[in-house]
């Protein structure tokens, strides 16, 4: 769980102020030939923001690419890009071949632990230590969500919160005002449904998409920090509270609260029926906030009609404070331990993210893990408003999925995709995840 100290110096700095291999793909800054790159160091990145879906991080990286080419003749960087979820699977399958890329993407806590434990990442401390434009950069607590045993294996690049956007003309269409209490979410879904509009966008086919709907049901029926304390086995998965969350994401789904087979739905699925004005409401990340303030990929109109509430308060809950939010770090970047170009790979991911902290807020309208001077720079009232909303967020509890180890997050992601397809009961849904839990704390 976040501090709140953490927050404020955040949002103080920058308001004060002002996988599967057949998903790849390769970026511009690709190698036309290996005749090209014949007496050139090459760094292998494998990132997971595709041109066509995540547009304005393809660009900053692309352009980042380029300028670090442009200083250093001598190194050329081939890019391979992965969705997301494609990048998960093959991250292991590479693993296991002890095949990682020079630079790749990581997620912190539980996600790169066993990579640490595995000796296939190399110490960024080093990075930091010697660069006085990193030393201080980090947003205190980020950075330290990537260390193990003292060390750091991965730079933050982003520090996300998440949010229901919604659609303004469709709440207004139908004389909907935004609830504040789960009751009155409810009824929001049932005028929705009623009326023949898809309330909501979940793309559960992966799991952790539709665990934002469990993880704030759970944070606002049993409370902010109960999710954390059952990754540290100071709580039960089958606690009263947790099994009561489940059961309310079932009802959802009785409701009619999702698209029809949201569990074989992607989150890209998801995405393009919230953007496509075919569902009113897409529970998700501030990682979303470039296409709805900066893509050009998005039409101006509808930007204009996005709006964002905080997840509902549950009525009886013990969580009773709308600015406790689920969020956490985003992905960050680590250097693999046997790369055969580790001092260029280092080198790079200095520069990529001094560079990134300064192009993704005026560029994508991206909330960095490191503090941004924005005083003289312009940005969208939705932007400034969510940095608002962090600057008084009594609590940001870290994704239970990143902060479980990779086998509770992918039973958690399948047992989800279970859930909200209706092949798993409440019941079974905490048991089993319960059970794996004890195993591993044994």
């Amino acid at each position: 769980m976040f501090k709140k100290k953490m927050i404020s110096v955040l949002v103080s700095l920058v308001m004060l102020a002002a996988l599967t291999m057949a998903g790849c793909s390769s970026s511009g800054s690709s190698s036309e030939g290996s005749a090209l790159n014949a007496n050139k160091k090459v760094i292998n990145f494998m990132h997971i923001w595709p041109e066509g879906s995540s547009n304005a991080q393809y660009s900053i990286v692309k352009n980042i690419i380029t300028a670090y080419e442009k200083q250093h003749p001598d190194v050329k960087i081939e890019t391979e890009i992965v969705s997301s979820d494609q990048y998960r699977d093959k991250l292991k399958v590479l693993a296991t071949a002890n095949e990682l890329p020079d630079i790749g993407m990581t997620w912190s806590d539980g996600f790169i632990k066993p990579y640490v434990k595995g000796d296939m990442l190399e110490p960024l401390d080093d990075i930091v230590n010697r660069d006085p434009d990193l030393k201080d950069a980090f947003i205190p607590g980020v950075k330290e969500s990537y260390a193990v045993n003292g060390k750091t294996y991965g730079l933050p690049l982003e520090l996300n919160i998440s949010y229901v956007f919604y659609n303004k003309e469709i709440f207004k269409k139908y004389n909907i005002e935004v609830p504040k209490t789960f009751e009155e979410y409810k009824h929001v879904v049932k005028t929705l449904a009623e009326n023949g509009v898809i309330p909501a966008a979940v793309g559960a086919k992966d799991g952790w998409p539709a665990s934002f709907w469990f993880m704030y049901l759970v944070d606002r029926i049993g409370g902010p920090t109960i999710l954390t304390d059952v990754v540290h086995g100071k709580a039960k998965m089958d606690d009263p509270a947790i099994y009561k969350a489940a059961q309310e994401v079932q009802n959802l789904v009785d409701m009619g609260g999702f698209v029809n087979g949201a569990s074989a739905l992607s989150y890209e699925d998801a995405k393009d029926y919230f953007r496509n004005e075919k569902a009113a409401m897409f529970l998700t990340a501030t990682w979303e906030l470039p296409n709805y303030i900066k893509s050009l990929d998005v039409k101006q109109e509808l930007k204009e009609r996005i709006g964002y509430f905080k997840f509902p308060l549950y009525e009886g809950g013990k969580g009773t404070d709308l600015t406790s939010f689920v969020g956490g770090p985003g992905v960050g970047l680590f250097v693999a331990k046997n790369s055969k170009v580790k001092k260029e790979a280092k080198d790079f991911v200095g520069f990529l993210v001094k560079e990134w902290g300064k192009k993704s807020v005026t560029d994508a309208g991206i909330i960095p893990a490191t503090k941004v001077d924005t005083s003289k720079m312009k940005l969208s009232p939705m932007y400034m408003d969510i940095l608002k909303d962090l600057n008084e967020a009594s609590n940001v509890t870290t994704y239970f999925d990143t902060q479980s180890s990779p086998a509770i997050s992918e039973l958690h992601h399948e047992l989800l995709t279970a859930l909200f397809g209706k092949q798993v009961t409440p019941k079974d849904f905490v048991k089993q995840q319960a059970d794996a839990l004890a195993e591993e704390q044994k």
